[in-house]
């Protein structure tokens, strides 16, 4: 049986640190690159992070937007990426955002959760807003294949708080969205160990959200470290007591060193040790 996403994440992370490098080839960082917009400036691209990063960094999440964009042979440089990634110990975080109801999400799910599919990869994002309970599909696929979902939960986009800070007039307890949304995944992850297979995707710009319980006994993807301003020290502060659950995303902060392999490695290697340092216990 495949040992569950959570518990690999866990010895990722305290083998190589907590750092999860994004694979982002935009059209302007292809560019500062010094590459065309093209699926051959895309591979290189793809292929050049993946040599630097995948034996040394956590995790990588490629944002499947940008390979989409050029058609099928975009999606196949992709499904190279992934594949080899995964092939240097690097676990993959498919950032599709997928979200949708009965047959459908079960194919976005067969997509990238079943372990014969070409893009089968560790864990993949998700969108929760046609209700938590239409991610059945993906949560049920995750656990037999041993991968994991990312949650939309707390996002640091300012759109975001219209529906994930809105309060649930049935609820109780007067929870909006976002910690409903973190109390489903806390069920989802009891009594796991080391740590669930199921995370929430928690802005790290967010300032304080201690009036959150962020404790899910699962990994806490967390987005905005470097060019969207927040830093290593931030994160004790933001995430408190789930501090050594947070997997903190960077993409431009590394990225923009490339193409020189070597100056992606000492980038991905400087936030690593500023994460590891940052939240290492008292």
């Amino acid at each position: 049986m495949t040992e569950p996403f959570g518990a690999r994440l866990r010895r990722a992370m305290d083998d190589r640190g907590p750092l999860c490098v994004g694979i982002d080839p935009h059209a302007s960082l292809l560019a500062e690159w010094g590459l065309n917009d093209d699926v051959a400036g895309l591979e290189r691209f793809s292929r050049t992070v993946v040599e630097a990063m995948a034996d040394r960094v956590a995790v990588l999440k490629p944002q499947s937007a940008f390979f989409e964009r050029f058609g099928s042979r975009g999606v196949a440089v992709l499904e190279k990426a992934v594949e080899e990634a995964r092939a240097a110990g690097a676990l993959v975080v498919m950032d599709a955002k997928r979200g949708d109801i009965g047959s459908t999400m079960a194919a976005y799910a067969e997509s990238f959760l079943h372990k014969d599919a070409p893009l089968f990869s560790d864990a993949l994002t998700v969108s929760p807003y046609l209700g938590y309970g239409s991610l059945k599909p993906a949560i049920e696929l995750a656990r037999e294949n041993g991968a994991g979902l990312f949650v939309l939960a707390l996002t640091s986009n300012p759109e975001g708080g219209e529906v994930q800070h809105a309060v649930r007039t049935e609820d109780p307890a007067g929870r909006n969205v976002g910690a409903t949304m973190l109390a489903h995944l806390a069920e989802e992850n009891a009594a796991e160990e080391p740590l669930g297979s199921f995370g929430a995707v928690v802005g790290a710009t967010l300032g304080d959200l201690s009036s959150y319980d962020l404790a899910i006994n699962g990994p806490l993807l967390a987005p905005g470290i470097g060019a969207q301003g927040a830093t290593a020290a931030d994160l004790p502060r933001v995430f408190g007591a789930a501090v050594r659950n947070v997997v903190p995303n960077v993409s431009r902060g590394v990225l923009r060193h490339g193409p020189d392999v070597g100056a992606l490695r000492t980038a991905a290697e400087r936030f690593a040790e500023e994460i590891r340092t940052a939240v290492a216990p008292v």
